[in-house]
Formats: C-alpha cells, structure tokens, sequence
C-alpha cells in the first residue's frame, strides 16, 4: 500500500518506521511548510494517514476525499467541521476513518470507563475527576482522548450534566490538562469518597502504540465501503 504521510513531525516519523517494516511505502510526506494543495499531489498515493494540526486536518480530509483516497486521522480538535466533512463524504463516496486515539489499549481504557460508570451511577458518594498529561507540543486541551472518556462517563453517571476543563460546580464532569515534556500521553479517571478512592489510568510508554492502531486502521479501512468508522468498528468493541 503506497501511504501519503500528512503532517510528518513525531508521529509521522514513528508511522513510517512501522509502514515499512510492514511492506508498505510512504508516497508522500508533508509538514506545515508543505501542505498539500491540490489532489493531482495525491495521484500516487493508495491511502493517507493525517496527524497534522487542528487548522490544516479538515483542508487534508476534503482533499483525500475529492481524489478518492481513504484517509484515516488522528488530529484532534478539528470535529466543528465533522458535519460539513461527513456531507462532503457521501457526495465523493469516500472513506473516514478518526478516532481521538489509536492506541488499542486506551480502547481497552475506554470500555473499562464505560463498565465502571455503569457501577458507579448509583454510589453518588464518589466524586469523578479526569486527569490528562500530555506533552508540550500538543496544542489542544482538553486532549481528544480525554473528551471522549468524559463523554463515555456522561452517558452513563447520571448525576454529572456536562464536562468542563477545571470545572467546579457539582454537576460538572472536571479535566484537568497538564503540559510536560516529552509525555507521550496519560491518562486518569479517578472517583473519590471521604473512604477510598478509585482509579482508572493508561499511560503512554511511546508512540510506537499509537502507530501501529493507525496502521491496522488503514490497513483495515481498504477494505470498507463508504462511511466514516472509528476503533470501535475495528477492534468491534
């Protein structure tokens, strides 16, 4: 499979060490400075893996989409213009793969905060929290994986209307966003009683997790007919 790489910084790199061990070749790679900025850049290209920036993601995913390449993203904080992508979609009859995070274990992670919300709806003893960790470059905060954990959350606690970054008031689910360097990413659902305390937490070894779930959801989306799918539709949670 021939891959275009857009947004070639760290994840990039890691992306394309995987894509070649597996047999696969990388037709184009692009930065900030080299965007692409028309479809002919992607006459020979199979599939493209988008890990660039919340500005540039949504402009790389109408592209791909008028050429007819399935593109599978990984950037965040672009979803304002999911609805204007997804019309976009059914007209070029193309294929989306996104997720908030790709590493298969934060699925795990996921589903486990799913279960454990079920159980706790009842105990409003507990207070919920939300920590995230990532490192310095990131520039969205909340992260995307931390949104979608809240919301996992919010489906099911009752008792907690909305999240808010360092919310307060007692019907908020709060996240707190923490910024060091060289964090690949962490990640803590904790609840809280004046007696004991329970804890939910995934942390990032490397990016290495990260590439390899794109990988397999590229591999994976080839195979699809149209739509726009997720890591629940592959890893069938």
């Amino acid at each position: 499979m021939r891959i275009a790489l857009l947004g070639y910084g760290k994840m990039g790199k890691v992306i394309e060490e995987l894509a070649l061990e597996r047999g696969h070749e990388i037709s184009l790679k692009t930065s900030s400075e080299t965007a692409i900025q028309s479809t002919g850049e992607l006459k020979d290209t199979d599939l493209a893996i988008e890990f660039s920036t919340p500005d540039a993601a949504p402009e790389n995913i109408a592209l791909c989409l008028e050429a007819g390449i399935p593109i599978v993203v990984g950037t965040t904080g672009w979803y304002k213009h999911l609805e204007r992508i997804v019309e976009l979609l059914k007209v070029e009859e193309g294929r989306l793969f996104t997720a908030t995070n790709f590493s298969l274990g934060v699925n795990v992670f996921f589903k486990l905060n799913e279960k454990l919300a079920q159980m706790m709806n009842e105990l409003d003893q507990y207070e919920v929290g939300i920590e995230e960790i990532h490192h310095t470059e990131k520039l969205d905060a909340p992260s995307g994986t931390a949104i979608t954990t809240a919301e996992i959350i919010l489906d099911e606690l009752k008792r907690k209307k909305n999240w808010k970054l360092d919310g307060k008031a007692s019907d908020e689910l709060s996240i707190q966003a923490l910024r060091l360097p060289n964090v690949p990413g962490t990640h803590t659902v904790s609840y809280t009683s004046e007696i004991d305390s329970i804890s939910l937490k995934h942390e990032a070894k490397n990016r290495k997790g990260f590439a390899l779930g794109a990988l397999l959801a590229a591999e994976w989306l080839t195979k699809q007919s149209s739509g726009v799918y997720g890591m629940e539709n592959l890893l069938k949670l």
